[in-house]
């Protein structure tokens, strides 16, 4: 069985697979912060969030504080879940499998008092249904689980809403206006974690804030600030375009996808090669040349528009660095869809974090000829193609293929009082996968010692 990388070092381990799958690379551009500075947060600690000023916009990067500032925190000064009743109470959205098996998203609400939980719940299937919609996430919802945490607010609404004068007493301290920036929802980290922490190990958490006004922020690379995930979400509640800002976001998170988009002012890129999927100093040429990056979709139709090629600008900086596709939701969030390449880079990162086969049987275990071996491959669906196949002693047993339940004895272990090995192995043939590599990060193997004992 391929193990699964522990919750806190995924990250590391993946941005090492991704340096594997290109050729030498050079520390990606530095994002460029906005021109609003972070206003003061009490413990003076900053992180980057992106921010999207409106529905069609572009994205841009501002520095904002962990914590909300203190004159937004409003007076019930709660910093942990469980102070009011229901606060901190747990809800299965979309539980498909085994935690250590799969992507576990936990989605908090906030500004939503007791008795507006009902509207949070109904706000947080609305949005995974949103998000889920997009490919490659609607065809791999079986390799996430999804998770709501109650968070009871003092107020309805977040502060910022409709105006800057607007302050709400909320579980989270959640408000628009962050940096100066009108749509820009931030939020406290802190909070968020120890809300996130009643749902099992979150991999990625999404705020969602009781609001119709469009807004939304993206923090990422939050494992590297102590955090024990890397990415969080906040978006509007009642507000359609705000989903958008969920699934660019998780493509940075899971995806390890760069941004598309380019700033006048950076100018041209003097560095080496980047470590993003969707971003390189090479033409389409020598891509092909040196059978880098995203070479094997050169020339295909793409589902974001056009056909995939190389096209000037991208990770911020308008000229020496290049992007799979004209546009692409990593671009604008005019756009839907992950463009190829992007899709690819998806698929790894949730094999990274999830298995497409499980077993309550513990696998290594030594069983039985007469012992029924079962497994649960993961929902999955459209572009998604799994193959379960059974091995024994390394030759496939072709009568069993695509069967989740086994009995060795009728597989050909006799009582021979040897010791045989059994294998199921799931591959995900999809075609949305070219690279060999990622097609081994989507190969899933159990393997069981089976006793030939009488």
């Amino acid at each position: 069985m391929r193990t699964r990388m522990p919750r806190y070092t995924a990250l590391a381990a993946g941005l090492t697979l991704a340096a594997a799958l290109t050729a030498p690379a050079a520390a990606a551009p530095t994002p460029p912060a906005g021109p609003a500075a972070a206003t003061a947060a009490p413990d003076g600690r900053t992180v980057t969030a992106e921010a999207f000023t409106g529905p069609d916009a572009e994205g841009r990067r501002v520095r904002v504080p962990v914590a909300a500032p203190g004159h937004r925190k409003g007076v019930s000064g709660r910093t942990a879940p469980g102070d009011v009743t229901g606060d901190g109470a747990v809800g299965r959205l979309a539980v498909t499998g085994p935690t250590a098996d799969r992507l576990d998203v936990v989605i908090v609400g906030d500004g939503y008092t007791a008795d507006q939980q009902d509207a949070f719940h109904a706000a947080a299937a609305a949005k995974w249904a949103a998000i889920s919609a997009i490919e490659p996430y609607r065809s791999y919802r079986g390799l996430f689980n999804v998770w709501t945490v109650d968070a009871v607010s003092h107020d309805s609404g977040i502060s910022g809403d409709p105006d800057t004068g607007t302050v709400r007493d909320t579980a989270l301290g959640s408000y628009f206006w962050c940096a100066d920036t009108e749509r820009l929802v931030c939020t406290d980290l802190d909070k968020v974690a120890a809300y996130a922490a009643k749902a099992p190990a979150a991999d990625l958490v999404v705020v969602v804030a009781n609001s119709a006004k469009y807004g939304g922020a993206g923090y990422y690379g939050l494992e590297a600030e102590g955090y024990p995930f890397d990415g969080v979400s906040t978006l509007s509640s009642d507000n359609a375009a705000s989903s958008l800002i969920a699934a660019h976001e998780i493509g940075h998170s899971v995806g390890q996808l760069h941004d598309e988009y380019a700033y006048d002012s950076y100018g041209t890129w003097t560095g080496g090669e980047t470590d993003g999927p969707n971003s390189t100093v090479r033409t389409a040429d020598q891509l092909l040349a040196d059978r880098a990056k995203w070479y094997r979709w050169l020339g295909a139709d793409d589902p974001a528009g056009g056909t995939v090629g190389t096209y000037e600008g991208g990770d911020y900086y308008p000229h020496g660095l290049y992007r799979p596709t004209a546009t692409s939701i990593m671009r604008a969030l005019s756009s839907t869809e992950f463009n190829l390449p992007g899709r690819e880079a998806m698929i790894a990162g949730f094999y990274r974090k999830a298995n497409g086969l499980s077993s309550d049987l513990p696998t290594g275990s030594t069983v039985r000829r007469s012992t029924r071996i079962t497994v649960a491959p993961a929902a999955l669906t459209g572009l998604a193609a799994p193959e379960l196949r059974w091995y024994l002693d390394g030759a496939e047993v072709g009568a069993v293929r695509g069967r989740t339940s086994v009995v060795p004895a009728a597989l050909g272990v006799r009582p021979d009082g040897r010791t045989h090995r059994l294998t199921a192995v799931s591959v995900d043939r999809t075609a949305a996968v070219r690279d060999p590599q990622i097609r081994d990060l989507a190969t899933d193997t159990l393997t069981w010692r089976v006793t030939g004992t009488p």
